[in-house]
């Protein structure tokens, strides 16, 4: 008995606008990205963008809490004149008497 089998394959461009980059960089510095660079199996040019992508992604500045967080909320209030820093130092020194 013969399997016939059709299929298509697709296949999505992503098009990413590349520029290029230069850079002053010390020989022994580059000698290294080289050699760390095909050790694994990379290009330097995609260990310098992925450093840039992490370093330059934006952090998120909301922190989502819990409902028991929400509800710890606000239970407990200071004098203005505590001073935590000062405390903390003092449960310290008590501690590690």
């Amino acid at each position: 008995m013969v399997y016939t089998y059709r299929f298509c394959i697709f296949v999505r461009r992503l098009e990413i606008m590349k520029t290029k980059l230069t850079l002053q960089v010390n020989k022994q510095v580059i000698d290294k990205a080289k050699s760390y660079a095909r050790y694994h199996n990379i290009s330097v040019s995609k260990m310098v963008e992925s450093y840039l992508e992490s370093v330059t992604k934006q952090k998120s500045l909301t922190i989502e809490l819990s409902p028991l967080v929400e509800s710890l909320s606000g239970v407990i209030t200071l004098d203005k004149s505590f001073d935590f820093n000062k405390d903390y130092s003092n449960y310290l020194a008590e501690k590690y008497k």
